[in-house]
């Protein structure tokens, strides 16, 4: 395997050091849509800027499930379009994009006493169909097996914290992401390698068709940037830069938990939501050991919080829902962290859990693109149908979309990731990137095994993924390494131990600078 030189790898630039004072197409916002934009317009040969105010998912990109999910919810409320649109994109992610961070997940919802025999009927008639799916989307059979009705047995053996009244199962598949965060920069680092100016702690201050005046968060400078086409990808905040756009942002908060809290459990499980239609509470496994817990579903009103705090009304809710599946409830207890993300969904006087989840690309009297709406699964149709819209209205021409078929760094088959000369968790996060950042870290003086050491028994990151998220990933400052380079400070606790940790990989890439 060849890997390109330490210095001529792709990387992101925090504040706006060259950047260029005219470009083809700006982006405003570095989520997994605006990133998708970049990547996009990069590829088809078009010079791109693309910034945000804060940091590369920043957002609602980093507070989700961390599934490719394939629209089985959106199938049930006869949103067949949709449905669709997200199943051709969790199986081109999960087999071209980035199969070395997408994997099949298997999920069980344990049939408990509360749960009737048509109910059952309907729950596997429903995955059934999320199966049809799978297969007009052309996903392989090998990527996401079959889903099946499985004993008590297996069910126990699955999950032996099941309820001891559970007389089986209904095991289906779906898509898993090591990270979302992770996606986001695999995904913006990719437009670099296009020829991207990728900036964050840059702040759009005022937008127009034709250009924006940007401030540089860090040093204070503002500069005027000339564009052909600029494109909005701020999500919830998409209506804070320009007018027109009415969004009603949905809560979606997740709870933490250690693996101890739910022992044995080998898949993610699934608890429906008391007289509510085709909704659950699942219980996802993580590999850094811990379990997210959501989620929720919620209406939010005001001013949107650039970081969304989850309320103790939604903490209760989750614990009460998943306690239908288990023997032993959780409680408040086995919380050790906690998060909530605000999904953009464009206001169509419905509730925020009926509203549909399909995207929108519109253009403000003054010629600014805006992509909203629409969810992680589907960013890549999200970028090409924005990127597309920014090309009929500002007159530029340019090759089609080819993201359908682009490898985002570090992607490979099973077969070539497998053969990856690299700790498994850095193959988990790097796919075939995994050795440079292994000699990254060895370039910057750390000895083996201080680059691949863990930060703690319970805490499996290593100081070779930080100084890799400062040297080539445009980490700032620790809040970038713990919150999105890597997600230990989703849990208070470990943040704690792993910010001394954090600070050495910052002082490392800042005297390789200097020298």
């Amino acid at each position: 395997m060849t890997l390109p030189s330490l210095d001529a790898h792709a990387t992101l630039t925090p504040g706006s050091a060259g950047m260029p004072a005219l470009t083809d197409v700006l982006v405003i916002g570095l989520g997994v849509t605006g990133a998708g934009v970049a990547l996009d317009a990069a590829s088809r040969g078009l010079d791109v800027v693309a910034v945000d105010a804060f940091d590369v998912a920043w957002g609602t990109s980093r507070w989700s499930s961390k599934l490719v999910h394939g629209g089985l919810r959106y199938l049930a409320k006869g949103q067949v379009a949709v449905a669709h649109e997200s199943a051709v994109e969790r199986g081109i992610l999960m087999e071209v994009t980035a199969p070395h961070l997408v994997h099949p997940l298997p999920m069980l919802m344990p049939l408990t006493a509360e749960i009737s025999a048509s109910q059952a009927w309907l729950a596997r008639r429903g995955v059934g169909a999320g199966d049809l799916l799978r297969r007009l989307a052309g996903t392989a059979r090998e990527t996401l097996p079959r889903p099946r009705r499985i004993s008590a047995t297996e069910t126990r053996t699955l999950a032996p914290v099941a309820r001891h009244d559970v007389r089986g199962g209904i095991l289906s598949w779906d898509g898993q992401l090591e990270d979302d965060a992770r996606l986001v920069l695999d995904i913006a680092r990719t437009a670099t390698s296009y020829g991207a100016h990728v900036h964050t702690r840059v702040r759009a201050i005022s937008v127009t068709g034709t250009g924006a005046v940007l401030r540089d968060e860090l040093t204070g400078e503002e500069r005027r940037i000339e564009a052909r086409a600029v494109i909005n990808a701020t999500g919830v905040w998409a209506d804070q830069l320009v007018e027109g756009i009415s969004l009603k942002p949905s809560r979606g908060t997740h709870l933490v938990v250690r693996r101890e809290a739910l022992p044995g459990v080998r898949c993610a499980l699934m608890a429906p939501v008391p007289g509510a239609s085709n909704r659950f509470v699942f219980a996802l496994p993580q590999p850094d050991g811990t379990f997210y817990v959501g989620l929720t579903d919620e209406p939010v009103s005001g001013a949107v919080p650039d970081v969304p705090e989850p309320p103790e009304e939604d903490v209760d809710f989750l614990l009460s829902v998943m306690a239908g599946a288990l023997e032993q409830p959780l409680t408040r207890a086995d919380v050790v962290g906690a998060y909530a993300g605000l999904r953009p969904l464009l206001d169509s006087n419905g509730s925020t859990a009926d509203l549909s989840r399909r995207h929108a690309v519109l253009v403000s009297e003054q010629g600014v693109v805006t992509v909203v709406g629409g969810k992680l699964t589907t960013y890549r149709r999200m970028a090409e149908d924005a990127v597309d819209k920014a090309l009929s209205v500002s007159g530029l021409r340019a090759r089609p979309c080819r993201t359908r078929q682009l490898p985002l760094l570090g992607a490979g088959s099973h077969a070539e990731l497998a053969a990856v000369d690299a700790p498994a968790r850095l193959v988990r996060r790097f796919g075939t990137e995994a050795p440079l950042v292994v000699a990254n870290a060895l370039a910057h003086g750390l000895t083996r095994n201080e680059a691949l050491a863990p930060v703690s028994p319970t805490i499996p990151a290593t100081l070779a993924e930080l100084v890799f998220g400062v040297t080539h990933e445009g980490a700032a400052d620790v809040a970038d390494l713990l919150d999105r380079r890597t997600r230990i400070g989703l849990v208070p606790a470990d943040r704690v131990v792993a910010e001394p940790l954090a600070r050495r990989a910052l002082a490392i890439a800042k005297a390789s600078t200097i020298s």
